[in-house]
């Protein structure tokens, strides 16, 4: 976003620069380090930005603005609170027909994303939602559906997905917009998801059987960690009590369900992260292994700071980039996220009515060209319970090492057979 108001810059020297969302209000300061910022807007702009546009085409005080950031005249910043929408059903309704629907299609017809409610009243320290300073407020449940109303005439969507950090938070509200759902959507055949992750202690069986009937085809819980001091570090409760009877209930209405974990966050041992992995590997999930990212505005990035751990460039700070490497270091971090797959893979091969492979030896460095995809990951898999390597495979049949812990993969081995299943 800085080099793109670098080169805006460049090409149009006289515009006004704005820059708004998490990272600008969360950093401020960091932003108008760059020139070619003059402005950022904190918190949320809806309201704001007019404003701001009002302003600079009046000649009058940025300063009335709420949420405004910029330079002083004699020097400094002058720095507001973030701004907040006070009604989120005053928002129009978003312009999807500025939205190029030919690149966001699922299953050849249209998709959209939706969000019910903004900020959270967890306090996580990986996120930065909870610690912005806003409070959790939740549209009408009128508003949310003209939203999808829109999203499936005017985009022809079939596929919702709810971005809310806590859809399922206020449970009557969660009913009453299901069954909303049901009465204007039923028979169109929508398929729901909340990607987001949903918190299992919201769950419970009428919710899932109403979540099921108008087309959610699958639970995203966050379980986080099992450790008590690693969730006392997240700011985390317990969940896991929740979580297996939402695991139950979504299973028994047909529902999949994938369980998030995170990993190599600063102070967390990889160690804790393969127990976890290992507790998802007894039940009846896919596993999802979130690699930790600091995002400005949250606690643990202040953490990351302190320990001196950050990346030098925001550009390195994403989950793939594996950006943190202090308790557990980045050859964990990937082990982890393999350990993962092989995980899933397993429960794919049990789920289809196959059976594991028994540990056994890789015989030869190649392997045949007529095996297919299941083929061949069942011989790697056979030869990784045997030795804890993780290997894969070229397109030619030539297989070769990842670099991994091999410490941790041995763990992970000894842990499912030390457990009952």
């Amino acid at each position: 976003a800085l080099e793109t108001a670098r080169v805006v810059r460049e090409r149009l020297p006289g515009a006004a620069i704005v820059l708004g969302g998490h990272h600008p209000t969360a950093l401020p300061e960091a932003v108008m380090d760059c020139d070619a910022v003059d402005y950022v807007i904190r918190g949320e702009g809806e309201e704001s930005l007019p404003l701001l546009a009002k302003v600079l085409r009046s000649g009058g005080d940025p300063a009335q603005v709420p949420g405004i950031v910029f330079r002083k005249p004699g020097g400094g910043l002058h720095i507001s609170s973030p701004a907040m929408v006070a009604r989120l059903d005053s928002n129009p309704l978003p312009a999807v027909h500025l939205v190029r629907n030919r690149f966001y299609r699922r299953h050849g017809r249209g998709s959209a994303v939706i969000t019910a409610s903004r900020g959270c009243p967890l306090r996580c320290s990986y996120c930065a939602v909870g610690g912005s300073g806003l409070p959790y407020r939740r549209r009408s449940v009128t508003s949310v559906l003209r939203e999808m109303e829109q999203a499936v005439t005017e985009q022809d969507a079939r596929f919702i997905d709810f971005e809310d950090e806590n859809l399922s938070l206020d449970r009557d509200w969660f009913l009453d917009l299901l069954a909303g759902i049901q009465d204007r959507f039923g028979g169109l055949g929508l398929e729901l998801r909340a990607m987001n992750g949903l918190f299992a202690p919201t769950l419970d069986a009428t919710v899932v059987r109403a979540m099921r009937a108008v087309g959610f085809t699958a639970l995203n819980l966050s379980l986080g960690s099992t450790h008590p001091e690693q969730l006392r570090r997240f700011g985390r409760p317990d969940v896991r009590p929740a979580l297996e009877n939402a695991v139950a209930q979504g299973r028994e209405a047909g529902l999949d369900v994938v369980c998030y974990i995170i990993v190599g966050a600063p102070d967390q041992q990889a160690d804790a992260s393969v127990d976890d992995l290992v507790y998802l590997m007894r039940r009846n999930v896919l596993a999802g292994v979130s690699v930790f990212y600091p995002a400005p505005g949250s606690a643990d990035y202040d953490r990351c700071a302190a320990l001196g751990c950050l990346p030098d460039r925001f550009a390195l700070m994403r989950a793939s980039a594996l950006p943190v490497s202090h308790t557990t270091d980045r050859r964990e971090a990937v082990t982890l996220m393999r350990l993962g797959r092989i995980a899933n893979f397993m429960k794919a091969l049990a789920d289809s009515g196959k059976k594991i492979p028994p540990p056994a030896p890789l015989g030869a460095d190649r392997l045949p060209p007529e095996l297919d995809r299941e083929e061949a990951g069942t011989v790697l898999l056979a030869a990784f319970l045997q030795d804890g390597i993780i290997r894969g495979v070229m397109p030619d049949g030539m297989v070769y090492r990842h670099d991994i812990s091999e410490r941790l993969t041995r763990r992970f081995l000894e842990k499912l057979a030390g457990e009952k299943p």
